[in-house]
């Protein structure tokens, strides 16, 4: 999701919520997503994703294709952009996940799958962001026909 703020643009980020991702900001946040199946359609599990991710539905008119790319840990990751905001009165609600916490203290902890959202510039969002993920805030740009945040 991106918006125009006055002569701005920003990007919605996620960061991920759980225990390993407690004390770290720069460089962890992303865009929403999550893993499709074989031959699913890629942009339907997005809009699927981000609304479990958020809460809210996925709701844009014109979505813009920002292509693949491939993680530090091999994990390929599809992106699309929509213009879009967050209401005033937005609450996040993730869904969640469980894992063993503390480790090997055989108890089972649940967790949001995400613990903020926020927008950002497109220069905090270069620092922010997965640093694989940055590719796609420069084909959003580029796709919009705009130099803004182009250093």
């Amino acid at each position: 999701m991106f918006r125009k703020k006055g002569d701005e643009l920003e990007v919605l980020l996620v960061h991920p919520g759980g225990p390993f991702f407690r004390n770290k900001d720069d460089g962890a946040w992303t865009i929403p997503k999550g893993e499709a199946t074989e031959g699913e359609d890629l942009l339907g599990r997005a809009k699927i994703e981000f609304q479990e991710e958020l809460g809210i539905a996925a709701t844009g008119g014109d979505w813009i294709e920002l292509g693949s790319i491939k993680q530090k840990g091999g994990k390929t990751v599809h992106g699309w952009a929509f213009a879009g905001d967050l209401k005033n009165d937005f609450k996040l609600s993730s869904n969640t996940f469980e894992m063993e916490w503390p480790p090997r203290s055989g108890k089972m902890k649940e967790f949001p799958e995400i613990d903020q959202a926020r927008f950002f510039s497109l220069d905090e969002a270069r620092k922010k962001i997965n640093a694989a993920q940055q590719s796609f805030l420069d084909r959003l740009v580029e796709s919009l026909g705009s130099r803004i945040g182009k250093e």
